[in-house]
């Protein structure tokens, strides 16, 4: 809500500098008008009686622009608002032209007036042709209304529509927290019973991680270096409850810098399907990570085993599928990520762009 306002703001300034600069415009052109001077002096007594033919136009567009479109037009009565519009201006120029005819009646003539008698307001055309001029003022308000309205429109479309990535973007993200802190914990839970000091040390583990969690992955990126620790602690976690030999191979950038950057919690999700899918007690088992900067890009590489025990393929999960909507919202096409599926191996390659740049 506190983001619509700054940009009703900038509509309704926008729209009342053109109104502005057009009635200054009009009221100075009496002043600029070679006929209102008297040689290289302005006579502001014309002056002020081409402004007398002015006002009633700025009176009218006033009424519109103030009244008459914001509630009837605005509120759908567009068959109340012609007729009221229609009604005003005709009245206006009407009320102006009997007086004028009054005042020639009258007085018989008006003094030296520049702008010719029995010509209601601005113009010297008959009095009904300002009617005319009125409507089309009227017609030129509505239009620049709209406009503005229909920009301030486009933004607020923009905007919900960024704020609605946006907001998938953190449920996707932090979704993703209380599916990894399940299966964590769970890892816990089965050691307790079969090795107490092993299960306190994945407390120790956890809580590191859980730090990590909740206060790194807030961000909408991380350095690489982070994440990287992050998964050399999530392994070693796996170590002590999978007691059994496994062949796990971590590869990783050493000494990487911390202008490369990527999302939070995307390769954990592989690590740890590696491990949920990949991991036998029965069965000789391997996982390989491998972690490069290749092109300007960040390359993860994750390869583990499959046995029959464990399926001949990972489930989609909440996990995959969250990482798949979260490249295509931060990435679009500009990322490459490709699975592969056999009996005995399973593997999946993920190639991020550096530059983060957005599609």
């Amino acid at each position: 809500m506190r983001l619509k306002v700054p940009l009703i703001r900038k509509q309704i300034i926008g729209e009342n500098l053109v109104y502005s600069g057009i009635w200054a415009v009009v009221y100075l052109i009496p002043i600029m008008n070679s006929t209102l001077m008297s040689e290289a002096q302005i006579d502001f007594s014309k002056v002020f009686l081409a402004w007398g033919k002015i006002t009633p136009y700025f009176i009218l567009f006033l009424l519109n622009n103030q009244l008459f479109i914001r509630f009837q037009l605005n509120r759908g009565r567009i068959s109340w608002y012609l007729l009221t519009c229609l009604l005003v201006i005709c009245g206006t120029f009407g009320v102006i032209e009997v007086y004028e005819q009054w005042r020639i009646a009258v007085i018989g003539d008006y003094a030296g007036d520049p702008i010719m008698p029995r010509h209601a307001s601005l113009t010297d055309l008959r009095w009904y042709w300002n009617i005319v001029l009125g409507v089309f003022m009227f017609l030129a308000n509505v239009g620049i209304k709209k406009l503005y309205e229909s920009m301030q429109a486009d933004e607020d479309k923009e905007r919900l529509a960024r704020e609605s990535v946006e907001a998938e973007m953190y449920y996707l993200k932090y979704q993703i927290n209380p599916h990894f802190l399940m299966n964590t914990l769970n890892n816990i839970h089965a050691l307790i019973d079969i090795d107490a000091d092993s299960a306190k040390r994945g407390l120790i583990e956890l809580s590191g991680m859980m730090r990590h969690v909740v206060y790194e992955s807030s961000a909408d990126e991380i350095p690489l270096r982070k994440d990287v620790e992050f998964i050399k602690n999530y392994i070693e976690l796996m170590r002590i409850r999978y007691s059994q030999d496994i062949d796990i191979i971590f590869n990783y950038p050493q000494n990487c810098s911390a202008a490369i950057t990527l999302p939070p919690l995307i390769f954990i999700v592989f690590v740890e399907n590696a491990f949920k899918h990949g991991v036998s007690r029965h069965h000789s088992s391997y996982i390989h990570i491998d972690i490069i900067i290749e092109d300007g890009m960040i390359v993860g590489k994750f390869v583990n085993s499959v046995h029959q025990t464990t399926g001949s393929g990972h489930s989609s999960g909440i996990g995959l599928d969250n990482v798949r909507r979260r490249l295509k919202h931060i990435y679009g096409k500009r990322c490459y990520f490709d699975i592969e599926s056999a009996e005995d191996k399973y593997s999946v390659i993920l190639k991020i762009p550096i530059d983060n740049e957005k599609s």
